[in-house]
């Protein structure tokens, strides 16, 4: 589905225009056009295939979502994929922008449900002196603001941690708490590998060969960079801290099963010194004194009870109890 098809002649926006315009525009100096769709079938992409030239195997990534992050060169014409990162009702979900980018149009393809990017258009529309650097300052702004929403989904993550550190040392939470760990690491890792390699292809806009497209942009590209890196110290820190709280569960979990055994032991014992006097005097052999006592039975009774409350005081002191 077609969102946007706007034509653009140095930073100002010229006007909508059709798609059986766009061949007029591509070529004129200092203008071009910039194409925004959502979803679009194998017939809208080939459609814009034939106008803007575009590769076949770029459009094949473009339209089947789930792709790594990455940067392709195809003659001079760039083709970016990036995974947008939403958190919602405490779920992670992913989508994919990608981008074709040349001399005279820029064309985003955005997969799967979420939030779309008119207000990227509207910024730079806002900015004619950046947007006349023309395609490659689109392509900055739309991957800044994709960077940008991750910083929320890190701060919800961080925030979730600690709200699970809360309830760690708290008995009985054992497993709750392990099924949020486990959900969390999770939601960390599909972050990392969201912008892990979004940082190496921004890192090819900045440094070394850059493309010839974004020459003149690559120090928004280096700031770009720069939060990508902030970004994956962020979720590194967090993945440690969410292993180093599994292990801490795990070792609370134990310390519980322990005292459970403590426990058991400990009435074990009590119960087994009963056990062998008990089993002592129920031997019935014919010469054994405290059968013939008026007071043998109380008086039995008397020291497994005195026995076993000798052992429950030790244990009590002890802790086991």
């Amino acid at each position: 589905m077609i969102i946007n098809c706007v034509a653009y002649e140095k930073g100002h926006r010229l006007r909508d225009i059709a798609i059986e315009e766009i061949g007029d525009t591509l070529g004129q100096p200092d203008r071009f056009v910039w194409v925004a769709l959502h979803e679009p079938d194998e017939a809208e992409m080939a459609r814009f295939q034939a106008i803007f030239g575009l590769h076949e195997l770029a459009v094949e990534d473009a339209l089947n979502g789930g792709q790594r992050p990455k940067l392709e060169e195809y003659g001079e014409s760039l083709f970016v994929t990036m995974h947008m990162v939403t958190l919602r009702d405490d779920q992670l979900e992913t989508g994919q922008v990608a981008v074709f980018a040349g001399p005279g149009y820029v064309l985003s393809v955005r997969q799967h449900p979420g939030r779309g990017f008119a207000e990227v258009r509207r910024r730079c529309e806002h900015e004619p002196k950046l947007l006349k650097h023309g395609p490659a300052f689109v392509i900055y702004a739309l991957m800044d603001t994709i960077v940008d929403r991750y910083f929320p989904v890190v701060e919800a993550l961080q925030a979730e941690l600690e709200s699970i550190e809360d309830q760690i040392f708290i008995r009985g939470t054992a497993r709750q708490s392990l099924e949020r760990l486990y959900q969390l690491r999770r939601q960390t890792m599909r972050l990392k590998h969201a912008a892990m390699p979004l940082g190496e292809a921004a890192g090819h806009l900045f440094g070394g060969r850059v493309p010839a497209l974004c020459r003149k942009t690559r120090e928004y590209f280096r700031d770009v960079y720069d939060h990508l890196s902030r970004i994956e110290a962020a979720v590194d820190t967090l993945r440690e801290m969410t292993i180093t709280a599994i292990q801490v569960n795990l070792s609370m979990v134990a310390i519980d099963e322990g005292e459970v055994h403590k426990r058991l032991a400990a009435w074990a014992a009590i119960f087994a010194v009963a056990t062998i006097l008990a089993g002592i005097w129920g031997m019935n052999f014919a010469h054994m004194p405290e059968l013939d006592w008026r007071l043998g039975y109380p008086l039995a009774l008397l020291v497994m009870g005195g026995a076993c409350g000798v052992l429950y005081r030790r244990f009590r002191r002890a802790g086991w109890l």
